[in-house]
């Protein structure tokens, strides 16, 4: 999908399809050494070699920890060839997004209008939420004073008009026909 000036397009998964499976086996090697290295310590307790015996558990725990660090580490750069692709094979539409935060309550009310929107016009108009309270760059970016804030976009990326609050959905279908947009 085309990217609206200044947005970064983040995928909620990877393109596989699935997320990686290096941090659940990270955690289970973790847990397992874990327990390992609880029964060692109980068999060795009081006896001399037990400084060995913990020296090694150190590094091994530090050896785990920066696994764990690299296989979270989020992967900042996509094929260039998948992401030409995309760009090229794309269609432009319009596109409504929501700023706002899934504790807030009309944020909350304004979740299935979203859900439903995005779903009934799939491949008509893009719905996207963005939560400002996780992304507090977003907020200074959008220019939010108050959430929930629905800003709509055109198919070029140009705001056309925002809204304050929340936002039935026969009013924001209301607003797609007063911009000139009619879905069907």
């Amino acid at each position: 999908m085309p990217n609206s000036p200044g947005i970064p397009l983040v995928p909620c998964c990877p393109e596989n399809g699935g997320g990686d499976l290096m941090p659940l086996l990270l955690v289970v090697i973790v847990l397992l050494a874990g327990h390992i290295a609880i029964q060692e310590f109980k068999k060795r307790r009081g006896k001399p070699e037990m400084k060995n015996f913990r020296n090694i558990a150190i590094v091994a725990a530090l050896v785990v920890a920066a696994g764990i660090v690299f296989a979270l580490k989020p992967r900042t750069s996509a094929p260039a060839e998948s992401a030409a692709t995309a760009e090229t094979t794309a269609v432009a539409l319009p596109r409504l997004l929501e700023l706002g935060a899934d504790k807030c309550i009309p944020c909350k009310q304004m979740a299935p209008i979203l859900a439903d929107l995005k779903t009934t016009y799939a491949g008509q108009l893009e719905v996207d939420f963005i939560d400002v309270w996780k992304n507090p760059d977003a907020s200074e970016r959008y220019g939010v004073r108050v959430i929930p804030l629905q800003i709509f976009f055109d198919a070029e990326g140009q705001e056309l008009f925002r809204h304050e609050g929340f936002f039935a959905k026969d009013d924001i279908l209301a607003k797609w026909r007063d911009l000139g947009y009619e879905f069907q």
